[in-house]
């Protein structure tokens, strides 16, 4: 089976835009026709990741494997397709008092792409990634054979799949645990941070916090560098809500959604527009430190409220950058960071800083190690490669990672963990991008 034609793919941050073939089935029979008529073959969710890992020569779109399997409203255990959004998956379980262990800052992915890149949160320093609460899943490997996988039964399949950047073959389905919640609301804390040192502090003083993470403006120098607003919080108690909100703690909250309805032009977003961005941001909380309650959406989802906001960046796109330094030299390692990207001009947009807690050994390919961790949007320019190849340098001086869901220029990063995959069908599409870079 033939994929259906050729067309324009490119991923959220819009860049690479390429020329692929694309198929979409539901059937288990016309996959495995697919997958063994077929080479250099990715499976691809919603394209809502930053990086080109899914861009291979044939894509597998999993958009058609959208349903629900079951649900043990008991035991707080879900199942569904891998092609189901965690948007769809919060609808069915928030009602119901439950709601993920483990979430991205967008809801708008799919199980199989958070179990392909074993997707992390604010809370990682706390609970870990999203592979910790996955039970089992089925997956079609190169022959076409569906293996269930486990710590079990194929437990190697099952940890080399996690974080495994779709190599190991297509996710068919899979089964995993959810957590318990009393509203859909969090209590949240917003404190201003003056400078690295004091982030780096309240990170260290945040730790009993389930979430924390930090808004950081990337341009500023000298006393100021690393000037940062905290947002830690916790699931609410009904019992702690103001009583408006007591009635129907686990309402989902419909949040009107404005669009970006154009590219914007490529001048509009320079280090000027960008430092105003950043000044604006940190101005608008008057008070060092503020206490309230917003709704989950708010909270782990704000760039979701704006439709297509990544057109704001035009027409070439942009990349996000994402690191982790080791924590003993997290403070070192992020002033290094922070100072080179000032210095070039390539001022973030968008910067979050989190605090990853100890990584889990057998989930060899996952991102996060015990650490700070960064994550940066910028403009594709004619000066971009030359500051991604500088902070490559930075994060393996200081025994860093970069994260291969987000990567779309990075060439070292891949290199050694191809060498841990031994599946042709699914590996020498990256061979190639690495290759071509």
């Amino acid at each position: 089976m033939k994929p259906d034609y050729k067309q324009t793919v490119t991923n959220w941050g819009n860049f690479p835009v390429v020329e692929k073939e694309m198929k979409s089935e539901d059937s288990p029979a016309k996959i495995k026709e697919y997958v063994r008529d077929n080479h250099d073959i990715i499976a691809r969710g919603n394209g809502r990741c930053y990086g080109d890992a899914a861009l291979s020569e044939n894509i597998f779109s999993t958009k058609r494997l959208n349903k629900f399997i079951s649900f043990d409203r008991l035991n707080g255990i879900i199942e569904c397709e891998s092609g189901v959004l965690l948007s769809d998956v919060l609808e069915v379980i928030v009602p119901q008092g439950y709601f993920l262990f483990v979430t991205p800052g967008t809801k708008f992915i799919t199980v199989g792409g958070a179990i392909a890149s074993d997707v992390h949160g604010k809370n990682h320093h706390a609970e870990g990634c999203f592979s910790e609460y996955v039970i089992e899943f089925s997956l079609m490997n190169e022959k076409g054979e569906i293996l269930n996988c486990s710590r079990s039964e194929n437990p190697g399949k099952f940890w080399a799949t996690i974080g495994g950047m779709g190599l190991t073959g297509i996710i068919l389905s899979a089964k995993f645990k959810l957590k318990n919640i009393e509203s859909s609301y969090i209590r949240q804390e917003s404190i201003k941070a003056e400078n690295l040192d004091e982030i780096f502090k309240l990170f260290d003083e945040s730790e009993s916090w389930t979430y924390n993470v930090a808004w950081i403006d990337c341009l500023q120098k000298d006393k100021n560098l690393g000037r940062s607003v905290m947002m830690r919080g916790e699931h609410a108690f009904k019992h702690e809500l103001p009583k408006k909100l007591q009635d129907n703690p686990l309402k989902l909250k419909k949040i009107s959604s404005p669009s970006v309805p154009f590219y914007f032009p490529n001048f509009v977003l320079n280090r000027l527009t960008v430092k105003f961005f950043n000044f604006l941001y940190y101005s608008k909380q008057k008070k060092k430190d503020v206490k309230n309650f917003v709704h989950y959406e708010r909270f782990f989802y704000p760039l979701d409220i704006v439709s297509d906001w990544n057109r704001i960046y035009g027409k070439k796109g942009f990349i996000q950058y994402q690191l982790v330094i080791p924590k003993e030299r997290g403070k070192e390692g992020m002033k290094k960071i922070l100072e080179t990207i000032a210095k070039s001009g390539n001022g973030s947009f968008l910067a979050v800083l989190k605090l990853f807690g100890k990584d889990q050994p057998e989930a060899y390919n996952s991102f996060p190690m015990e650490g700070y961790t960064l994550a940066l949007d910028f403009k594709v320019n004619s000066k971009l490669k030359k500051l991604v190849a500088q902070l490559d340098h930075i994060v393996e001086e200081f025994g860093g990672r970069i994260y291969l869901t987000k990567d779309s220029m990075s060439k070292s990063s891949l290199t050694n963990y191809l060498q841990n995959v031994q599946n042709p069908k699914f590996v020498s599409m990256q061979q190639k991008r690495i290759h071509n870079q």
